[in-house]
């Protein structure tokens, strides 16, 4: 590869504490130098005044449904998806059929994504067989295939003996337990969020009691055993104060927030659509304020997406027989924004990219020199949601025809330009 230099840019790096315009010199797909107006012989030139250049944003949680549902998603149309919308890494969810259970399984999809040769893609390995909650899987063995994290999303592992069980078991296997939690005999039959709009729509709720029962069980856990949690989708204000607890305590425990949990309220389904039926459900104004309130205060460790791709004949099935989630990848750079207009940008890239890296315990998160040259430019600049120009299979979301303030320009991954101008 011929050397790169990226000219002009605003560089934020707050793993360097760095924000300035600097000049990044790329060689052999590693950060080679960063400093004021470089001239390098022989190197290639991208242009990047009047854009962000910060290191690669991580997604710690989609779904790419390989294998076994690729009508809906494969690894390498849900690559393509993520360069597009910024992303050179994603960790990919273990509920696929089979679920990411064994290492040949981890190697397969390993393979597939070195096939499609867009963004990295970092399997999470299931906590139980088959994530049916009961029997323990091979952690050593699944973390030596390549699974970064262990969960069993999608599904809460509803026996606190075998959560309890597992996390001492894996102690000291490496990699994070990711949780879902969401009580399923609270949960029952709900299709949204249990308050006024649900009375008002004759819709079954499921209550945020749901979500902070099993969060305060997981926290708790995490704290006893030592194991680290990440608790996942986090959508209610209850669960931000249960996290601050554990936080206080000395527990190993992080989360995440979504684009949609921090933007949209439960005011959704008045045409008793499913474009917006999620897990956990949109919740009602108070908990996404206080969402987005401990984005700003530090509460929140991490932005991920919860990429849920689904085909448009699942999506227009009645409310209360579509699946749950939508896709994620493309829009979320533009809603995060959209939802923390005042968020400052070294805190911004710090979700999306710093976080996620030192959570997974991945490479990236840093323009170092050494590191290597996992790059996305960005700039704020407006743009529309058309769901019909997603790289994704999945072309639902909430978010058609709203505008968005902010736009990824270019993805580099080992300093390769895997994504320019895309949309």
């Amino acid at each position: 590869m011929k050397p790169l230099l990226i000219r002009g840019g605003r560089v934020v790096d707050p793993s360097q504490g760095i924000d300035a315009v600097r000049d990044l010199l790329v060689r052999d797909g590693i950060i080679a130098a960063l400093d004021e107006h470089q001239a390098v012989d022989g190197a290639d030139v991208f242009d990047a005044t009047g854009t962000i250049v910060a290191p690669g944003f991580i997604d710690m949680h989609v779904h790419l449904r390989e294998p076994g549902q690729t009508h809906k998603e494969t690894i390498a149309s849900g690559s393509a998806a993520a360069v597009a919308g910024g992303f050179t890494a994603v960790a990919c969810m273990p509920n696929t059929e089979p679920a990411l259970d064994s290492p040949a399984l981890i190697a397969e999809v390993l393979r597939l994504a070195h096939e499609a040769g867009l963004a990295r893609i970092y399997p999470v390995g299931a906590i139980t067989r088959g994530r049916q909650g009961k029997e323990l899987a091979p952690y050593w063995r699944l973390r030596d295939a390549g699974a970064v994290a262990f969960s069993d999303d999608g599904a809460t592992i509803a026996s606190a003996r075998v959560l309890r069980q597992a996390a001492l078991y894996a102690r000291d296997v490496p990699g994070v337990f990711i949780s879902h939690c969401e009580d399923d005999d609270l949960k029952a039959l709900g299709v949204m969020n249990e308050g006024v709009h649900s009375m008002q729509l004759g819709l079954a709720g499921s209550p945020g009691l749901a979500e902070d029962i099993v969060v305060a069980r997981d926290l708790l856990i995490a704290g006893e055993t030592g194991k680290p949690f990440h608790i996942a989708h986090l959508s209610t204000a209850m669960s931000i104060e249960l996290m601050k607890f554990a936080r206080a305590q000395g527990f190993a425990v992080t989360c995440e927030v979504t684009p949609h949990h921090l933007l949209l309220g439960d005011d959704r389904f008045e045409r008793f659509r499913a474009d917006a039926k999620v897990n956990p459900p949109l919740r009602a104004e108070l908990d996404a304020a206080a969402l987005r309130a401990a984005v700003r205060d530090g509460a929140i460790d991490a932005f991920a997406t919860d990429h849920a791709p689904h085909t448009r004949e699942e999506k227009a099935q009645l409310l209360s027989e579509a699946p749950t989630g939508f896709s994620g990848l493309e829009v979320a750079l533009g809603a995060y924004a959209r939802a923390l207009p005042d968020l400052p940008l070294a805190r911004f890239v710090e979700l999306l990219s710093c976080n996620p890296a030192r959570i997974l315990g991945v490479p990236g998160g840093s323009l170092r020199a050494g590191s290597p040259a996992d790059i996305t430019i960005f700039a704020d600049r407006e743009w529309t949601c058309d769901p019909s120009r997603f790289r994704s299979l999945g072309k639902n979301t909430p978010f058609a025809g709203v505008t968005f303030p902010r736009k990824a320009l270019a993805t580099l991954v080992g300093g390769r330009i895997v994504m320019q101008g895309a949309g």
